[in-house]
């Protein structure tokens, strides 16, 4: 798992990348959501996020902007073009894969009526689809104690860097409106929290397993390696380990 980068700052928790103060109400310095596309440079676009997904999914976000121009098979400008810094990059991509893991949390939810199936349904299918490996550090930090957090970015110096999803959890729940940064972190931690209490009130759960241990499951349990068949086996022998060990026992 690889989702610690000195380049990560608290601006690139998960997020939309519009914020206030563009033109129109448009994003400050991401035009990759503006105006429509030309072919050409919609296509571009396209290369460019597959490719940052798939570097920062095998190397880390701290992987350069190089290589995702290199993997995309365009010059360096044109990711620039798109995205004016990595940070704004790294922003959308880690949107787009929580987005993706709440959404399969929720079709588990709607799908599924054994609270055991639904949550080792959501489990295999994000570990298969390999977001967990793009999961951004403020959401695997849920219930850390920050006193003893040592999973620390380096360029988050204080707590005030990161929000406390602990806290975003209970707003969330309290019906307040959350900022842009927040809500989408709180809609994973929401529903991935609905299947764990379903569960766990099932008895099929362990009653010590938290949601960020799920979260954990996700991203751990989705290792990179050269041959997709031999990545798609070692993945699938690993949850069914995981998932075991998540299972409540008879006393």
């Amino acid at each position: 798992m690889h989702i610690q980068d000195s380049h990560w700052t608290s601006a690139s928790a998960v997020a939309p990348t519009s914020v206030p103060g563009g033109a129109n109400g448009r994003s400050v310095g991401d035009s990759s959501r503006s105006a429509p596309l030309r072919v050409d440079a919609q296509r571009n676009l396209e290369h460019v996020l597959r490719a940052a997904r798939e570097v920062f999914g095998e190397l880390g976000y701290g992987a350069p902007m190089e290589d995702v121009a290199r993997r995309a098979r365009v010059g360096v400008g044109t990711v620039y073009r798109r995205f004016p810094s990595k940070d704004v990059l790294v922003r959308r991509i880690a949107e787009e894969e929580t987005a993706r893991l709440t959404d399969q949390a929720r079709t588990a939810l709607g799908q599924e009526d054994e609270p055991w199936s639904a949550l080792s349904r959501f489990l295999r299918t994000s570990v298969a689809s390999g977001a967990g490996r793009l999961l951004p550090p403020q959401v695997l930090r849920v219930g850390v104690p920050e006193e003893r957090d040592e999973t620390r970015v380096p360029q988050q110096r204080s707590a005030a860097d990161v929000p406390d999803l602990r806290l975003v959890e209970q707003r969330a729940a309290q019906g307040e409106t959350l900022p842009a940064d927040d809500s989408g972190a709180a809609s994973l931690l929401e529903v991935v929290g609905r299947l764990v209490d379903r569960a766990r009130e099932a008895g099929e759960l362990r009653t010590d397993v938290t949601v960020a241990d799920v979260l954990l499951v996700i991203a751990t349990a989705a290792p990179s390696l050269p041959d997709a068949a031999q990545q798609a086996a070692a993945s699938a022998r690993l949850l069914d380990i995981l998932l075991e060990g998540l299972r409540s026992r008879p006393a």
